[in-house]
Formats: C-alpha cells, structure tokens, sequence
C-alpha cells in the first residue's frame, strides 16, 4: 500500500503546499501584517521574483493568500493571509518552536 492510499488526501494536498521551497518562509513573512511585493521579496533575498511570484499565485490558488490592488495614486498590491492562511501560519508556528529547539 502507497503513503497516498495510506494518508487522507487532505493531508497529502497539505503537505504537498508547505512541501514547495519558499511557502513557508512566505507565509511566515506575511504572519504580522500585508506585505507589497518587493517586501516579501526583501525579507527572502535568496528567493527569485520569478519563483516568489510562481509561489505567491499558488498560495492564492489555494485560498491562502489574498491579493489586494490599492487603487491610490500610485496603484499598489498588497499580499495578506485569509482566514485559511492564517490558520497555516499559526500551525507553521510549532515547527518554528521545534527548530528553535531542536536545530
């Protein structure tokens, strides 16, 4: 029997998104308040523009990230956390605490 069948699919989804190379930092980065882009880009300096923005449309793909044009002169995005991602974040928090611990 394979881990698929072994898991709830859920749980592999799961793990599948905080799987990916730079989601948790990202998330991490947009725990405290909305980031613009270049932000989150200066928070994760080793992190690409081209992979950050691969990364930043799955997380709103998968209803965990919101992305918010500011009509204002100049036009701006801001990126922040759902309700979802909010949620992803706080449970990212104890692997934080493990790390500290542990590594």
């Amino acid at each position: 029997m394979d881990i698929e069948n072994k898991l709830c699919s859920k749980v592999v989804e799961c793990y599948h998104i905080i799987g990916k190379k730079w989601m948790g930092l990202i998330i991490y980065t947009l725990m405290e308040e909305p980031k613009r882009f270049s932000e989150i880009h200066a928070f994760i300096p080793d992190l690409s523009k081209r992979v950050l923005n691969e990364r930043m449309k799955e997380l709103e793909d998968n209803g965990i990230l919101l992305r918010n044009v500011i009509p204002d002169r100049p036009v701006r995005t801001e990126y922040s956390l759902t309700k979802k991602g909010t949620e992803l974040g706080r449970s990212l928090k104890a692997l934080e605490a493990w790390a500290y611990k542990w590594l």
